[in-house]
């Protein structure tokens, strides 16, 4: 892959973060596939995800975090935090990701989770939402108070420009090695947690703010026979009232919200998708230790 001249790097990089600063949609745009669900709902993200991106002289492995909870102490919230503080410790860059112009004292706690020696870049992402971009330059003052950073990219996630520069910056930082994974993989994770992830989004996407947090999706069984996936699901929710903001009037929400799973399925999967999703009421799911571990949470 790299010539002999130049030595082939492969490393992790952590990508953390305050819930809603965009660590999904960066972590996507870095893979270059959909591969972290996004949402404007908070605590979209529960798990850590591993993307890949293998280019010519190295190999990138992106972990996506959930973001760190300062509210909320249930098991859930202990389980997410617990899944950020772990991640930090076996990296080799950190990527802190704020909004461009807004530092606050949630963003100040994920901060300083960070280890003392990390090699940390901070990453002032959606830029593009920036009216005057003269007021960066004290906002960049304001954070660098906190800690001392290795690099400071001002950057949106939605621009490719911007995405090869952070690529090209991050390079010289990982460390010499041969690639871990394949060349053309792009996650380490399976086809049945992909498919709970897809689900999960547009769970909180058509429900809105009407559903709190506590729903997740268990998949019951996944077949493949041929290039024909048949996945079977459940959107497990609190209360008798959240099953009925699930399914809507007459099933109208469930249908839709089963419709666009499968086609982002049939296009992450590249093949056909028969998917069948149930709602269960199980009342205090997100606050039961061994519950969660069962339903794959750490």
């Amino acid at each position: 892959m790299s010539s002999p001249e130049i030595p082939f790097r492969c490393g992790m990089i952590a990508i953390v973060g305050r819930p809603n600063v965009g660590k999904s949609t960066l972590m996507n745009a870095l893979v270059g596939q959909k591969i972290s669900i996004t949402s404007r709902k908070a605590q979209t993200t529960r798990h850590r995800i591993t993307g890949i991106r293998t280019e010519a002289g190295a190999q990138f492995i992106f972990i996506d975090t959930p973001g760190f909870q300062t509210q909320h102490a249930t098991a859930l919230n202990r389980s997410l935090n617990r899944a950020v503080t772990s991640t930090l410790s076996s990296v080799d860059v950190v990527l802190f990701v704020v909004e461009a112009g807004r530092f606050g004292p949630d963003d100040e706690k994920v901060l300083k989770l960070l280890p003392a020696n990390a090699v940390v870049f901070l990453i002032a992402n959606k830029i593009d939402r920036v009216g005057d971009k003269g007021d960066l330059l004290p906002f960049v003052d304001e954070v660098s108070q906190v800690r001392e950073f290795n690099e400071i990219i001002p950057m949106s996630a939605k621009r490719p420009e911007d995405i090869q520069h952070l690529l090209t910056t991050l390079m010289p930082h990982l460390p010499e090695g041969e690639p871990i994974y394949g060349e053309d993989d792009l996650t380490d994770r399976s086809e049945r947690f992909l498919a709970a992830e897809i689900l999960r989004e547009k769970v909180f996407r058509w429900t809105g703010d009407e559903l709190p947090y506590t729903s997740t999706v268990l998949i019951e069984k996944f077949e493949q026979e041929g290039r024909l996936r048949r996945i079977f699901a459940t959107i497990l929710v609190d209360r008798d009232g959240h099953k009925a903001m699930v399914i809507g009037q007459k099933g109208a929400k469930l249908k839709q919200i089963n419709t666009d799973a499968r086609l982002d399925m049939e296009k992450l999967f590249d093949g056909p998708i028969y998917l069948e999703v149930f709602v269960k009421v199980k009342s205090g799911w997100a606050d039961n230790e061994a519950g969660l571990r069962a339903y794959g949470y750490e």
